[in-house]
């Protein structure tokens, strides 16, 4: 399995480079494997297609302001991407600048607080922040919310709340959970008044997301980690909407991860800790019954995520109805609702 059999051809002015004036006027395009068909509607739409006793799970992670600039003592530009955070004055981060710093290097930053470079992990670099406060309150202070590399503008003042969720309370991601990005209160008010029920998983979302898949097999590909939690309460909620004959909806592929990173010997049981859970086609996904989800990259991980839900030759032929129906794509563009074969999902306990 090569990563171009999950190629396709996407217009460069389909890409959404700043979100609609408001959440749910998106698009949605549902596709339904088993009736082999593919509906154009609104976002808004989405509590006439559920049913009461259904359960939405979204991801509570919200997006820190990760993106700072400085100068090496050099006096060369540095933009500082935080992939996590990972102590009080601690992170991994990638760096942009022209010549890499070794171990011991510093940068100054914009308030002139200084960065002591640790080490390298990889690609990532291990920072130490001197400084006082905690870091994710200098982020607050001096960060710019890390819009992905597609959006070919710098973050605004706006972004600080649509590249955001409205449930956003676990901080500790930096790519925001794009799926939930189309829900307001309202929408959310109008799910609640149909009977659907909500639940959340934390998975902080990081850097190697936008990371491009550099090995030609798909299955030499290596995961980036990311930290996850699904609780007890969200997996005995889930195993009585089961019971009871409601679907599962994961708002999103990362809720997708955290719960097949949960699931043991197709048990769902609480956890915590990290995920390099890779999900192709091949791999069987027993958690979820259906998926709203955004458009995704070509040759991506999250392409490849989808097709092992819905079969990859239905995820194509939607994405090209998509381009050809002028969809917007990508985080602040619009979403699928997917319905895959009922023989792919098995009834999780």
């Amino acid at each position: 399995m090569k990563k171009s059999d999950f190629d396709f051809d996407l217009p460069p002015e389909l890409i959404a480079q700043a979100p609609l004036a408001r959440r749910s006027a998106s698009r949605l395009l549902v596709l339904d494997v088993d009736a082999q068909s593919k509906q154009d509607r609104q976002f808004s739409d989405l509590p006439e297609m559920l049913q009461p006793g259904d359960l939405l799970i979204f991801n509570d992670t919200r997006v820190l302001p990760a993106r700072l600039y400085g100068r090496k003592e050099s006096g060369g530009a540095v933009e500082i991407l935080i992939e996590r955070v990972t102590g009080a004055h601690e992170a991994r981060a990638q760096l942009g600048v022209s010549k890499k710093p070794k171990e011991g290097g510093r940068i100054e930053l914009a308030d002139g607080s200084m960065v002591t470079v640790l080490g390298r992990e990889g690609e990532f670099f291990l920072l130490r922040f001197d400084i006082d406060e905690p870091l994710e309150r200098l982020l607050s202070r001096l960060g710019e919310m890390p819009l992905p590399p597609y959006i070919e503008r710098g973050a605004g003042e706006a972004d600080k709340e649509r590249y955001q969720t409205v449930f956003a309370r676990e901080p500790g991601a930096v790519a925001a959970p794009t799926a939930g990005l189309h829900f307001d209160e309202e929408l959310l008010e109008r799910l609640r008044a149909r009977g659907v029920e909500t639940g959340y998983v934390t998975l902080h979302v990081g850097a190697g997301t936008f990371q491009p898949m550099r090995a030609d097999d798909v299955r030499d590909h290596v995961m980036h980690r990311e930290w996850l939690n699904v609780g007890a309460a969200l997996v005995e909620k889930i195993r009585a909407t089961r019971a009871a004959g409601g679907r599962v909806v994961a708002v999103g592929t990362t809720v997708v991860r955290a719960l097949e990173s949960a699931t043991v010997e197709g048990v769902l049981r609480p956890f915590a800790g990290e995920t390099q859970i890779f999900i192709f086609p091949g791999y069987k996904i027993t958690s979820i019954d259906a998926l709203i989800t955004n458009f995704h990259l070509p040759q991506s991980t999250l392409l490849m995520l989808v097709s092992a839900l819905a079969g990859k030759e239905a995820i194509l032929d939607a994405y090209r109805h998509a381009v050809q129906q002028r969809y917007r794509f990508f985080s602040y563009g619009d979403a699928m609702l997917i319905l895959p074969p009922k023989q792919n999902v098995s009834a999780n306990p």
